[in-house]
């Protein structure tokens, strides 16, 4: 593994994709910034982050996904990446929140961005991108934040937990046509909210009640209606109330 570190980037993603653009970047090369100035979250959100405090990441992954109906295989080893090494710091109660938030109990503590490109011999390059709260104390107007400092009341080793979740991203992915089953199911028990009835609204801003049961082969999430049918929606289609 390559870690290429920086003091301060406009994003980790951008400088990681411009990179590879340019040149043979090596499978599993990290980039990581102590300041980001113009982070991203899903769908253009920013992502604000107070300097030197959290780690802000992001991985080059190639050689795994092929098919375009099969990109949220990476969704689900890098969520999975990620609860298992906080899980070794006994982290509280950690989930998933679909498509790409890492929470313990109902706080956030982390948000991962894929970006997906095709190169012209059909093979998909990703470049991963995370944001995980580490040592931040204080989230002004972001009630739902938190951080790893916080929950434990301990500071943490950024860089350590940085190898702990890409060592785990490359196992996954050096398995992953063995394990793939067992993983999906892996990543169905950690949903937040799993099974529990939740209300939700959708992209009309009608207000409903479902649960969660599970998630799509190209990612959409399962949601089980009041008339017993269940519908699948993509990003930005429902919103969890909470």
């Amino acid at each position: 593994m390559k870690l290429i570190k920086l003091d301060a980037i406009d994003s980790t993603n951008e400088f990681l994709k411009g990179l590879s653009n340019k040149q043979e970047v090596q499978n599993f090369t990290v980039v990581t910034a102590e300041n980001q100035l113009k982070g991203k979250g899903q769908m253009g959100a920013k992502w604000d982050s107070e300097s030197g405090k959290n780690l802000i990441m992001s991985v080059l992954v190639k050689d795994f996904l092929f098919d375009n109906e099969a990109v949220f295989n990476l969704n689900v080893v890098v969520s999975l990446a990620v609860i298992r090494t906080l899980k070794k710091y006994n982290i509280p109660e950690l989930s998933v929140k679909w498509p790409n938030d890492i929470m313990s109990a109902n706080k956030k503590i982390g948000g991962i961005l894929i970006e997906n490109s095709i190169k012209g011999t059909g093979a998909i390059t990703s470049i991963v991108g995370l944001g995980l709260n580490v040592n931040q104390m204080q989230f002004e107007n972001l009630p739902r934040a938190s951080s790893l400092a916080l929950i434990c009341n301990s500071f943490f080793d950024k860089e350590e937990i940085l190898l702990g979740i890409v060592a785990e991203m490359e196992q996954m992915i050096a398995n992953y046509d063995a394990i793939a089953s067992d993983l999906w199911e892996e990543y169905s028990n950690e949903l937040f909210k799993m099974g529990v009835p939740t209300a939700f609204t959708d992209e009309n801003e009608n207000n409903f009640m479902g649960i969660i049961k599970g998630v799509s082969s190209i990612g959409k999430l399962q949601i089980l209606l009041e008339d017993d049918s269940i519908c699948e929606y993509n990003l930005k289609e429902v919103q969890m109330l909470y």
